[in-house]
């Protein structure tokens, strides 16, 4: 097997995105691993129209949305292999992957970017009580179900979780003549797009109960009932409050979790509250060479998003290669400087500045954690998601102690991410900057 100068694992809207970045920015030599049978990716089986309004300016469905990079690639020439699966990602990144036409085999790359994407939180993780009868399925299963094979898994359903993928198959299994009873969500705040409760739920009169989970399921070879109940502040059901749904099918929409097994098998560094890489401000991990994007990174709630961020990082792949394949000294530098190392001056007064990132107060996590000012762009978006529901407060931002951005939303909530951009000329006039804190504020 030949060597390249980028792999990237995983052919999905990320893969594809940061594969035409880095063709576009220099590098030739790019390989895509992908395990599905065709390129594309979750957005194949998503055939509601919503995707493209801020990277094509016209609304697309998932394949459309695909296919539009998709033909990118193929016309860019950049070579990739299906139904491979990446068995491992050294140190070294040498990446171990396997198929049926190569069997095992072994790619040595100068750089990998991992876009892997995200999966569905399994029922395993959900504690839900009573029997495991057939009828029950993630929401994400349901959806490749009916909009790619066909098949209908029921006819009277209940849906617990108000994530998108719910919120979605809620309206698709009702044009398909189902009916939905209710969508149960056990926080007191939607995990999904405002936009989609209104055009999938609240347009079919699909009732949304918040704080409430289910409780039992009845039936042993098929679901025949489900019983929900009200949830307190403790998230413990109340009891008195149950109420009993006839149903055939029960669809779980609980979460999604990046899909990491790989990341953290190569010796990548993990957030704990995203599950994804922690990455620098060129979504670097810090393994140096082996960057992050997309739903792999952490989850995002548009796709238009995730391509961006995804064109970043095969970009700076693309940066990285260059630099490195420099033996000069300065080239050292510039491959050292991605990982935030000067190591041309390391030790030496003058050294690359790299600031910390920390989310407190409300905001999560922020994606990326830390910044080296000499290796970012102009302009840097800093996406980060809130624990709660906050109306009428502030984003803030500041450096160090000193208070430089004050920010009122009418709204913001847990199912929509949230950004603020820093300017490098910003950062670049406070040589001494040493921690950015976003936080969320009252007044």
């Amino acid at each position: 097997m030949k060597n390249y100068d980028i792999v990237i694992v995983g052919g999905g809207p990320a893969g594809l995105a940061a594969a035409v970045s880095a063709k576009k920015a220099g590098c030739d030599s790019i390989l895509i691993l992908e395990r599905d049978t065709e390129l594309g990716g979750i957005l194949n089986q998503c055939i509601h129209n919503g995707f493209g309004l801020h990277t094509f300016k016209e609304e697309l469905t998932g394949p459309e949305y695909a296919y539009r990079f998709i033909k990118q690639v193929l016309d860019l020439g950049i070579e990739y292999k299906l139904g491979t699966m990446v068995m491992d990602i050294a140190p070294d990144k040498t990446v171990t992957a396997m198929n049926r036409e190569d069997g095992m085999f072994t790619i040595p790359a100068k750089a990998v970017i991992l876009a892997m994407g995200c999966r569905e939180r399994p029922r395993g993780a959900l504690n839900i009580p009573g029997y495991r009868p057939a009828g029950i399925f993630s929401a994400g299963t349901a959806q490749r179900l009916v909009n790619t094979e066909g098949y209908m898994p029921g006819k009277e359903v209940v849906i617990l979780g108000s994530g998108d993928i719910g919120l979605i198959m809620a309206r698709r299994m009702t044009l398909e003549g189902a009916k939905v009873k209710c969508v149960a969500e056990l926080m007191p705040y939607s995990g999904g797009l405002k936009r989609n409760i209104v055009q999938c739920l609240d347009d079919y009169g699909i009732p949304l109960k918040l704080s409430h989970t289910v409780v039992d399921i009845e039936g042993k070879e098929h679901v025949t009932a489900v019983t929900i109940a009200e949830v307190g502040p403790d998230r413990k059901p109340i009891p008195g409050t149950e109420e009993r749904y006839i149903c055939d099918t029960l669809l779980l929409s609980c979460g999604l979790i990046p899909e990491n097994e790989l990341s953290r098998s190569a010796g990548v560094e993990m957030n704990p509250v995203t599950s994804g890489p922690i990455v620098n401000e060129s979504l670097e991990t810090n393994i140096p060479g082996v960057f992050a994007c997309g739903n792999v990174l952490h989850v995002h709630d548009l796709v238009d998003y995730v391509s961006e961020e995804a064109g970043r990082a095969g970009e700076n792949a693309a940066k990285y290669v260059k630099a490195a394949g420099d033996s000069s000294e300065q080239g050292a530098a510039e491959a050292g400087a991605a990982q935030g190392v000067d190591t041309a001056s390391a030790g030496k007064p003058g050294a690359s500045q790299v600031i910390t990132l920390v989310a407190t107060d409300g905001a999560r996590y922020t994606v990326p954690s830390t910044i080296n000012v000499d290796r970012m762009s102009d302009l840097l978006t800093v996406r980060f998601r809130v624990g709660d529901v906050y109306k009428n407060s502030f984003v803030s931002v500041y450096f160090d102690d000193e208070r430089v951005m004050h920010n009122q939303k009418r709204i913001m909530s847990p199912g929509e991410m949230e950004q603020i951009i820093l300017r490098k000329s910003q950062l670049s006039e406070r040589p001494q900057l040493k921690t950015i804190t976003v936080k969320i504020e009252n007044e």
